[in-house]
């Protein structure tokens, strides 16, 4: 059986949708951060190096990186492909990849310095006026795409959704959602969805 190891609060709840939406079976050890450094703890080292979350475990396969662990999902448990386009539609599957690590490649620097300067006492103008432009540019973007769609490419939720939701997620969660109605949507339907409500109840934020 999968083990997800979730790190309260983090990326890892979206891992926990993706195996609900999928209707797999999977094991929860959950870890809690650190009050004062809001770090995960060390225990999640003895997994994997970095201390991480989210981590799986599956068959002897200890794996990082929410978009690697989205496309191992996907490949071992959906092979009827609801989640992805087949590999041999190219293009599709290349804007397909591209959606689905554009999230961390992209869009989270910039939110996460911006969560940073929150929590500083004297925030650096430089960094506040350079990675505000940049959640601007990512949110655009991620609203372009968007458009009149549920999803971030097209009418059927993908794996790119989970990682684009959590982008979106934490651009609500530090106000920055302002100006993006379709953006806004976008995130209220998906946290509505029944396999992350049912995520939630499994694996509390």
């Amino acid at each position: 059986m999968v083990t997800i190891h979730h790190l309260r609060i983090g990326r890892s709840i979206f891992t926990v949708w993706l195996m609900e939406e999928l209707g797999m079976q999977y094991e929860l050890k959950e870890y809690l951060r650190d009050p004062a450094t809001m770090r995960a703890p060390d225990s999640l080292k003895v997994i994997h190096p970095l201390g991480k979350s989210p981590v799986i475990e599956d068959d002897g396969l200890v794996l990082a990186e929410s978009g690697a662990i989205t496309t191992y999902f996907l490949e071992k448990f959906d092979t009827e492909h609801k989640f992805s386009p087949r590999r041999e539609d190219l293009n599709a599957w290349a804007t397909y990849s591209q959606w689905l690590h554009y999230s961390e490649g992209s869009v989270f620097a910039p939110l996460l310095i911006q969560m940073l300067l929150m929590r500083d006492e004297s925030p650096s103008a430089m960094l506040g006026g350079f990675s505000q432009a940049e959640v601007t540019l990512h949110l655009n973007n991620i609203a372009a795409q968007l458009g009149d769609n549920e999803f971030i490419l097209g009418q059927q939720i993908s794996g790119a959704d989970f990682g684009i939701s959590y982008a979106v997620h934490m651009a609500k969660r530090l106000g920055k959602l302002e100006g993006h109605p379709t953006l806004q949507a976008y995130i209220n339907r998906n946290v509505d969805r029944p396999a992350f409500r049912d995520a939630l109840k499994r694996a509390v934020e």
